[in-house]
């Protein structure tokens, strides 16, 4: 029988094996997060999540981590529709009375995402970067009801200056920010997911605690990351023509603190400058950095706005659907006070870096 409430999904899943494991407690900015799972899952989280793990506090989100359970039968999925340019299935939803089920094809992993309870089961062990995105989309949803707004952009910061980088996909947004982390005393704010909270003198700048998964191209042109890979791969990477190399989709983890050290993570920043990357490969034009107004720029705020996806439900319980839409008028209200710029002209990240060592040098 398909399930129509929370209480039919809790039914059918035994939880009875986490009582007696330790949660996991995280904190990131306003949000606490409580994570229950049992097994070798709960080391590999408890290593992913090392630099925000803290002491138990109060109003805790809670998480179940089931290890292969499954609903027999499975429920009437519906097609979560992709973002354009994006194909094949990925998402699909159930939505119960007072909740929603979010199932992945690719990996056969489900969540249950409701008010009363949060649970991630089915092969979780063997996919871990889908719980880990399970966990920060509650730091995202929680966020969200409190009115800050996603931005798909990374972000540096030294303390005193920020800088956030959106662009289309693949248009290195996050090749621009690791180059960004050479800078002495630069810390890492988010790689692909940035909220940001209107305020004076500047917006506050939240990141999750997601280590970057990145292309093949963005490591063989930054030697600090060259680790990441074998040394036979970078080879093979080397002989690719660039045009295949910019194209080729294989993502790697980046554990910011193996490569950059201790102490360059900061997930929460003042934000105060805003790159919105919109060159060209196929220009000879020199990269150029220019001040812009947001609102005049539509096609620019569309590069920076990003949808909360099938996992969000607002204040009064109501969860989104795949045509909700987005708000400007919210973006540029977060966005206000924040200095924007348009990166036009050639592809060129040596350029860009020049560019991004003059500002954030400058503190002031």
């Amino acid at each position: 029988m398909t399930p129509r409430t929370v209480a039919d999904v809790l039914a059918r899943l035994d939880r009875s094996g986490l009582t007696t494991v330790a949660p996991l407690r995280l904190s990131v900015g306003p949000v606490r997060l409580r994570l229950r799972c049992a097994g070798a899952l709960r080391a590999d989280l408890a290593a992913y999540f090392a630099d925000v793990l803290a002491e138990d506090g109060s109003d805790a989100i809670e998480i179940d981590i089931l290890e292969g359970q499954t609903l027999d039968p499975a429920p009437d999925w519906m097609d979560w529709a992709r973002e354009p340019g994006k194909t094949g299935r990925k998402d699909a939803i159930h939505d119960l009375t007072d909740g929603r089920l979010v199932f992945k094809w690719r990996t056969g992993v489900t969540f249950l995402q409701s008010p009363a309870a949060l649970v991630a089961f089915g092969p979780v062990g063997s996919h871990a970067n889908q719980v880990i995105n399970f966990i920060n989309t509650q730091v995202l949803n929680a966020c969200l009801r409190e009115g800050w707004q996603i931005c798909h952009a990374a972000a540096v910061t030294n303390g005193a200056r920020s800088l956030a980088i959106a662009g289309l996909s693949g248009g290195g947004k996050s090749t621009s920010a690791l180059r960004m982390m050479d800078l002495p005393d630069m810390a890492f704010v988010t790689n692909d997911r940035l909220m940001v909270h209107g305020g004076s003198p500047v917006p506050t700048a939240l990141g999750i605690p997601k280590h970057p998964r990145i292309n093949p191209g963005t490591i063989l042109h930054n030697p600090r990351l060259h680790p990441v890979l074998t040394p036979a791969r970078l080879a093979e990477l080397a002989a690719m023509p660039s045009e295949d190399l910019w194209h080729l989709e294989e993502k790697h983890d980046l554990i910011v603190p193996e490569i950059y050290g201790p102490g360059r993570l900061r997930l929460s920043a003042p934000l105060t400058d805003f790159w919105v990357l919109n060159w060209h490969r196929d220009t000879a034009l020199p990269t150029s950095v220019t001040d812009v107004a947001l609102s005049d720029r539509p096609d620019l705020l569309g590069a920076i706005m990003k949808g909360a996806g099938p996992f969000y439900a607002d204040a009064s319980g109501r969860f989104q659907t795949d045509r909700t839409p987005l708000d400007p008028a919210a973006y540029l209200a977060a966005l206000r006070n924040v200095r924007m710029c348009e990166v036009t002209g050639r592809v060129d990240f040596d350029a860009l870096f020049d560019h991004g060592r003059r500002l954030l040098e400058a503190r002031a």
